[in-house]
């Protein structure tokens, strides 16, 4: 049983990078990082199989923008390193999450840096810019508004109204260092934003090869695929109706009790396997 926690646990950490040297999670003594133990961030980053879910389900959000498909189209290599992308944003979600506060400022300096490279113009002639505050809004609340979904849905149903919207407001700050204005900070903030933006979402031939390169792409290893498919239902599953119709996504409601299930399931053998990882080393420096 030993080697096969092992192996389940290697495979898990080569697909998000973990222990490659890229984030350093150590913390000197008294170095909380940006929220440290006790906080509502610490909780809902702390499990892969809901994060990861959660990571689908916010990339095929903000795709649906047409600045952050913009900058996907025109400034990745997506057709070939869509699992390099969600690599790197583990990393930087570990790091500002439960890293030292030297080393989170540094991620998001990194991340400003690289936006600055980030600009373009749309198809209709509009100019777009990676450092645009209103374009950074939506992919901040795209990406905590499916993580929050995630954890309630695959971790902690009963997860508290109060956690939830505390959650909100931690990271807001990350939000806001790299340069975002006007951050929802409660879940109402969010539904009343998602309602504002929803007009100016877009899907086209563009967006569909670029969620088609995230959710069909060659899994880490062949033991990793039946996992890896599942993973990317489960965060299809987390899509907000109406993203799902944008995106030709749509479940039937009767197929939806299996891919919870099934998510139930890998997120027990993926917590029984995964003894080290961001939450657990940040929780043994606490």
């Amino acid at each position: 049983m030993g080697d096969i926690r092992e192996t389940i646990q290697g495979q898990v950490h080569r697909l998000v990078g973990f222990g490659d040297g890229a984030v350093d999670l150590t913390r000197p003594p008294g170095d909380d990082g940006l929220f440290g133990p006790g906080s509502a961030a610490w909780v809902v980053h702390g499990d892969f199989t809901a994060m990861m879910a959660g990571g689908v389900a916010a990339l095929l959000l903000q795709m649906l923008h047409p600045g952050a498909l913009a900058g996907v189209w025109d400034h990745s290599n997506f057709r070939r390193d869509m699992l390099g992308r969600l690599r790197r944003t583990a990393q930087f979600i570990s790091g500002t999450t439960y890293g030292a506060t030297a080393t989170a400022e540094a991620l998001i300096a990194k991340v400003r840096t690289i936006h600055d490279r980030v600009v373009g113009t749309l198809p209709d002639g509009t100019p777009y810019s990676a450092n645009d505050p209103d374009l950074l809004t939506w992919v901040h609340v795209a990406e905590v508004g499916s993580f929050l979904a995630a954890h309630r849905r695959y971790r902690d149903p009963a997860f508290p109204d109060a956690e939830q919207d505390r959650y909100l407001a931690e990271y807001a700050i990350v939000a806001e260092k790299l340069g975002a204005t006007g951050v929802p900070r409660t879940r109402n903030q969010i539904d009343a934003y998602m309602a504002r933006i929803r007009p100016q979402l877009r899907a086209d031939h563009r967006t569909r090869e670029v969620a088609r390169a995230l959710l069909q792409q060659q899994p880490a290893s062949l033991a990793m695929a039946p996992a890896q498919k599942l993973l990317m239902e489960g965060g299809i599953d987390l899509l907000p109706d109406w993203a799902g119709r944008m995106h030709g996504l749509e479940r039937p409601l009767v197929g939806r009790p299996a891919v919870r299930a099934g998510m139930a399931g890998i997120g027990s053998v993926l917590r029984w396997a995964l003894r080290d990882g961001s939450a657990r080393r940040a929780t043994e420096q606490a």
